[in-house]
């Protein structure tokens, strides 16, 4: 091989062909077409760090609410509000924190969650600190959860963004399972904390001290360590197109989808029963005779198992892209477990048998959610993920107000419980129990019937690689004349959705 100058290029020649060779300009070379970055587990790093920080902000005082009450001098419903407060908040808030990640980038949303979190928490440090006759006192630690659930759907609403943005296709649902178990992980850690170190009222601001230290790491993390909402390079076909929908363009398509309008429903259905659960499980055990650290424990199980089975599933998922399957499946086991629940809580002194039917429950219906998040995206592609995922978040936050309001008004008053350790009144909540897993075997055989929808994402990456040839796959925008993802999206918009 001879190297001659050509101007300012160079020429090689091959000697036994006499073929002249020009190599390309270093300015023209393409880059790869998709890459990964080792920062990317940074990114999940600090996501999941903010949402166990949040989580843990929202529960707080749930598993120490006597001892809150005689320090703060409130009543225990006003101690309910400071876990209230964050669904109520998240409800209006929906639509604004879904448009900023998807429009301003998941950068300064991160950055803005993990702030409002951290600020929250400082606050009710202060609030705590406070002097014994100042009656502000309440007013000041309610404003610091408010600004911690102001954050809450900035951090909630991340995972299947950062996942699609910084992941390949063969991690996506084991990052999104990783960010969104973190809450979980959240509320497991406040239920385990918070009585640890509040062995008496006055322990009350030492607490909120230890809860504000990571939160405030956190935003720290966030603040400094994320640089852009993407990576240099795109990790898949996925990643380049997404949120190439406009906000509000992204919204009538969502409501022309009606694959996505039944995950709607009954995904949102599926969140309220866990919400109503979790709100209301020390309630309907106590009358039964169980303690309050029991029922602590079947939370603690539930999520335990949630997670673990979450890992499984979600492994799984990246290697066979199964989302409807796993999904139906597991509802419908959820629905048997829900079944068996509501039946079993009804008993007395059977504490093995509730202990393991509320980690069936974490088990079949925890571990879905990463999945029904990665296939709602799948179904809704190519609106932006966070409008997809943060709307059916928003509709079992509503749900679940719901439920609590109705379950709560299908209860009777008991007359006589002698095993009873509640410390209001004896309520039976059989047939509310049962009204729950009606509505959620309802919600769970709409789905498993009525929804049905191709991976549109999956399809778009599988026709994008397929258009490439081998020699021209290194190039962002795909090979000079083929389709590229954008092809593919522009023929979806112009296909009817449902």
């Amino acid at each position: 091989m001879e190297k001659n100058r050509r101007g300012n290029s160079e020429v090689r020649i091959d000697s036994r062909t006499g073929v002249q060779e020009i190599p390309e300009p270093e300015q023209n070379r393409r880059p790869p077409l998709f890459k990964v970055y080792k920062r990317r587990w940074f990114v999940l790093l600090v996501l999941c760090l903010s949402s166990c920080c949040n989580a843990m902000i929202w529960l707080t005082f749930a598993p120490v609410a006597t001892q809150t009450s005689q320090y703060l001098g409130v009543s225990l419903e006003e101690v309910n509000w400071f876990s209230v407060v964050f669904m109520v908040v998240a409800i209006p808030l929906t639509l604004g924190a879904t448009w900023m990640m998807d429009s301003l980038g998941l950068r300064i949303t991160l950055i803005l969650g993990s702030w409002l979190g951290a600020v929250g928490a400082l606050v009710r440090v202060c609030g705590t600190l406070a002097g014994e006759g100042v009656t502000l006192r309440y007013a000041v630690v309610m404003l610091g959860q408010t600004l911690g659930a102001l954050g809450q759907p900035f951090i909630l609403f991340a995972p299947t963004k950062l996942a699609a943005l910084w992941f390949p296709d063969r991690q996506r649902a084991t990052a999104n399972m990783i960010a969104s178990m973190c809450n979980l992980l959240g509320m497991l850690l406040s239920s385990l904390v918070s009585p640890w170190v509040v062995t008496a009222p006055a322990k009350i601001p030492t607490l909120l001290i230890v809860y504000a230290v990571p939160a405030c790491i956190s935003c720290f993390l966030a603040t400094v360590g994320i640089w852009s909402s993407t990576p240099p390079t795109p990790p898949s076909a996925g990643a380049v197109s997404s949120s190439s929908e406009p906000f509000f363009q992204g919204i009538k398509l969502l409501l022309k989808n009606k694959a996505y309008l039944v995950l709607l429903l009954s995904g949102g259905a599926a969140m309220a029963t866990f919400s109503a659960f979790n709100t209301l499980l020390d309630q309907v055990l106590c009358v039964q005779g169980y303690t309050s650290d029991f029922a602590g424990l079947c939370v603690a199980l539930f999520i335990l198992f949630g997670v673990l089975g979450a890992a499984a599933l979600s492994f799984y998922v990246d290697r066979t892209k199964r989302f409807t399957e796993v999904v139906k499946v597991s509802l419908l086991l959820t629905a048997l477990a829900l079944i068996a629940f509501s039946l079993v809580s009804q008993l007395q002194q059977q504490r093995a048998a509730v202990a393991v039917v509320c980690s069936l429950l974490g088990l079949f219906g925890n571990s879905a959610y990463p999945v029904a998040m990665e296939l709602c995206v799948e179904c809704s592609y190519p609106v932006g993920e966070a409008t997809s995922t943060g709307i059916i978040v928003m509709s079992g936050q509503v749900q679940g107000v719901l439920y609590v309001v109705l379950l709560q008004a299908l209860t009777t008053r008991i007359t006589e419980a002698p095993l009873s350790t509640c410390q209001g009144e004896d309520l039976s909540w059989g047939v509310s129990m049962l009204v729950l897993a009606g509505l959620f075997c309802l919600f769970a055989c709409c789905f498993v019937v009525f929804f049905h929808t191709p991976y549109r994402r999956v399809e778009a990456e599988e026709e994008d690689a397929s258009s490439s040839s081998p020699l021209l796959a290194d190039h962002p925008l795909g090979p000079p004349g083929g389709p590229g993802p954008q092809a593919y999206l522009e023929k979806r918009l112009i296909e009817p959705l449902g």
